[in-house]
């Protein structure tokens, strides 16, 4: 903790910090702050010294630590951030501790060695480039009110992008921010319910943000459906500037929702550049569980789509010129791009 701490005041100094300031800062020995920064150096950070003037960071490398975002994010808010180096997943990690967990605890990793999207699919989730994040919800809501957290996270998601990036990304619906066509981000979202009363135990949400990535660094399969923040722009990014950011709007959004639907549906709408796309409309309500991620199976029918309606469903027209509003739990939509 004390080299998370003392990377936090380096990154927010404008020059030289003395080690008996840091020394006082945190409670601890000049020794303490000494051998600190040895292993500070050690993990790549370049740290000057000059007698009689302190210390000064000219470099650190792009590590996704505590002491990284909470240069950004500030000490209180930390207090309820887990930073792990690698998980299989952020989101099995809540799920293995939300019962005790407080409200709005977020864990975010390097790396996930089995992480999750929608459907049952895998997430590529390399170390060292991208941003996979969970964040833990306890709303006293009743569960039918909770089917457009994901849209709302998706309009989080993208203001964060636009915040810490200055990369303005769109929607697909439902719970994808895409560039250029091409997927940069995915949500997957679980609830879990107490089994007597029905009501809403915690709300996990999981966000994976590909920030750093080169094409190389994806799987060729995945090379003409993905992309990265750093392809998109030519520039390498901050993941704790991101983080960070992604963790306020996480904040505000849970601050403002259910309350302040009309704001996040009009960016929403903006957001998504779906109407009258061509669509495939294709089940995901599988007939067993062998069948889920498998849901190519299902025969797609053709549609047009219309808009998003109030409660974030889409709303399409067939050839036939029957429409019907599609729920994200009912259906995968397909066509406009081509990954899903």
């Amino acid at each position: 903790m004390t080299k998370d701490n003392i990377v936090s005041i380096l990154k927010n100094a404008e020059d030289y910090v003395s080690g008996e300031a840091i020394s006082k800062e945190l409670g601890i020995s000049r020794a303490a702050v000494n051998k600190a920064v040895k292993a500070l150096r050690s993990e790549g950070y370049t740290i000057d010294s000059v007698t009689n003037k302190g210390y000064i960071l000219m470099h650190g490398p792009d590590h996704l630590k505590a002491g990284e975002i909470q240069s950004y994010l500030g000490e209180e808010r930390m207090k309820r951030v887990v930073c792990l180096e690698t998980t299989p997943s952020t989101n099995l990690y809540l799920h293995g501790i939300a019962y005790e967990a407080a409200d709005g605890l977020v864990a975010v990793a390097n790396e996930q060695t089995a992480g999750r999207g929608r459907l049952g699919r895998s997430f590529e989730s390399p170390k060292d480039t991208g941003i996979y994040l969970s964040y833990l919800m306890k709303p006293d809501v009743a569960p039918s009110d909770a089917t457009t957290i994901t849209a709302w996270t998706a309009v989080a998601v993208c203001r964060a992008i636009e915040k810490a990036c200055n990369i303005s990304p769109e929607i697909k619906w439902v719970n994808d921010i895409v560039l250029q066509q091409k997927k940069v981000s995915g949500i997957l979202t679980e609830m879990s319910l107490e089994s007597e009363t029905g009501r809403i135990q915690s709300i996990i949400i999981g966000i994976g943000i590909n920030v750093n990535e080169l094409e190389s660094d994806f799987p060729k399969e995945l090379r003409s459906k993905a992309t990265s923040l750093r392809m998109v722009s030519g520039e390498k990014f901050s993941r704790a500037k991101l983080a960070a950011a992604l963790i306020e709007e996480l904040d505000c959004m849970y601050a403002s929702w259910p309350q302040a639907a009309d704001e996040f549906l009009e960016e929403y709408q903006r957001r998504c550049k779906m109407t009258a796309k061509e669509v495939s409309v294709i089940s995901v309500a599988p007939a067993s569980e062998a069948e889920i991620g498998k849901d190519a199976a299902h025969t797609p029918r053709h549609a047009v789509v219309l808009g998003i309606n109030q409660d974030f469903s889409i709303q399409v027209k067939y050839p036939d010129g029957t429409m019907e509003a599609l729920n994200s739990g009912e259906v995968s939509v397909r066509g406009m791009y081509g990954y899903l």
